[in-house]
């Protein structure tokens, strides 16, 4: 087969694979099982099965390895499902554009976020600026922070909070608050009893974290305080919502680290302890990004809130 036919073949299975398709294998991905992600989505289980096999057909690869105990995804199934989710969070993201055409106009305001608004600043903020400006249309918006930033730049969020700073062309920041990093762990694990645990504690335990943000910048910050590799814990990455983590946790399989704004959302079976190093307990900070050419009007409202909630140190506080 020459070059030329070569890219048409991989042209045409691309556009044979349709967003179902990958869907579907996703679902069965999370489910673990071919039959129970066909009964999830009340699809006959053949149908289901059917067509994964023509995806798998048309990226030349098998995406699972199938056994009686169910299925997992194989080493270029691992990265192809990766790509699956990113496109149709792009779909997602290209839906959510259109239905909010009308976000320029005065009194409506999207606020995305990457946190817990169990309790915390966050929630406590919003709720002051429906006390305000009780007229006022707010949406809100939970996502990664990649999509946070995306939905930034095309204009479906107006301003985006989450922890740490993320720099992108032709956007403003302005720093809030900070909040303490916890170990979360089952009630009945050995550091359970201690109501502060060291970073040093964790040397032979295994950390969960999810392969969505903030995990990498936890890892980082678990990193930097341990700085010997022989001193860190196991690491294991899932690619789960930070609540399936919050599952994983209470089963036993692991700690996991949260922020402090997650203590509100009670779970059966964990506990949180303040995590400390020598210089006492560790923060991470947060703050809101907007975009510098976004002239809505109740965005300047929320901003001059949050400048007078939490005022940032001199010299300025506009970054």
């Amino acid at each position: 087969m020459t070059d030329i036919e070569i890219r048409n073949h991989r042209r045409n299975a691309a556009r044979a694979i349709d967003l179902q398709q990958l869907r579907l294998a996703v679902v069965a991905c999370d489910c673990g099982s071919f039959r129970r992600a066909a009964e999830a989505l009340a699809i006959k289980h053949t149908a289901f099965s059917r067509s994964i096999g023509q995806l798998e057909h048309l990226v030349g690869t098998s995406l699972f390895e199938r056994s009686s105990g169910g299925i997992k995804p194989t080493q270029a199934g691992q990265a192809i499902l990766r790509i699956a989710r990113l496109i149709l969070e792009q779909v997602d993201m290209l839906v959510d554009t259109g239905r909010s055409g009308g976000r320029g106009e005065t009194g409506h305001l999207v606020i995305g976020f990457f946190t817990s608004m169990s309790t915390g600043n966050l929630r406590a903020t919003i709720g002051e600026l429906k006390k305000l400006l009780p007229q006022l249309e707010l949406a809100t918006m939970e996502r990664s922070r990649f999509r946070l930033m995306t939905a930034l730049s095309s204009g479906t969020v107006d301003v985006v909070v989450s922890p740490g700073r993320l720099p992108s062309r032709g956007t403003r920041s302005l720093l809030l608050w900070s909040e303490r990093i916890l170990i979360s762990l089952p009630q009945d694990h050995c550091l359970a009893s201690r109501e502060i645990i060291y970073w040093t504690d964790l040397r032979d335990q295994t950390i969960l974290v999810s392969e969505y943000d903030p995990g990498r910048e936890l890892e980082d910050l678990l990193i930097s305080k341990l700085l010997l590799p022989d001193d860190r814990p196991r690491v294991q990455r899932h690619d789960v919502s930070r609540s399936i983590i919050k599952s994983l946790t209470s089963m036993g399989m692991g700690l996991s680290l949260v922020m402090e704004s997650d203590i509100g959302a009670s779970f059966a079976g964990l506990v949180y302890r303040e995590l400390q190093d020598g210089a006492g307990p560790s923060r991470v900070d947060f703050y809101a990004h907007w975009r510098d050419d976004n002239e809505n009007p109740a965005l300047k409202r929320f901003l001059d809130l949050l400048a007078e909630r939490y005022p940032s140190p001199p010299p300025t506080a506009w970054a």
